[in-house]
């Protein structure tokens, strides 16, 4: 099935395998709860156990430098897409308002980005991703 959107999550190369899988989570959680279309129905299994629902079409990770992952941001920016931020500021709060105010503290030309989540029309995601690897 081809979507007329796309979700694309793109880390910094450089982190360690557990801040990318943390970075890819939270990015993931901002595009399920700020576009709610993305999200398909609810699961159930045989025996009529029931699980969240998930995004229904596929989320799509890539890698970067910290200059590509400022380049995504502002060319999504600049497109109007949907986009979320993890900065490394990030790694050291504990909760969500310390999380936010990290992010206020900081221009957005001096973000240290360590992720970049964009969602939108399926051929403007591609032109703001083209050139990038996908994760390994």
């Amino acid at each position: 099935m081809r979507f007329d959107t796309k979700i694309g999550i793109v880390v910094r190369a450089d982190l360690a395998a557990w801040q990318q899988l943390n970075v890819t989570a939270f990015l993931a959680s901002a595009v399920a709860g700020g576009v709610p279309e993305t999200i398909g129905e609810p699961y159930e299994d045989g025996s009529g156990n029931a699980y969240l629902a998930m995004f229904r079409q596929p989320v799509l990770v890539y890698q970067g430098d910290v200059h590509e992952l400022r380049a995504v941001r502002e060319k999504a920016m600049g497109r109007e897409m949907d986009v979320a931020v993890y900065i490394e500021e990030m790694f050291k709060t504990g909760h969500d308002a310390d999380n936010r105010a990290a992010v206020r503290a900081v221009a957005a030309d001096e973000m240290a980005l360590v992720g970049v989540a964009v969602h939108g029309a399926r051929n403007g995601v591609d032109k703001v991703l083209k050139g990038l690897a996908l994760h390994p």
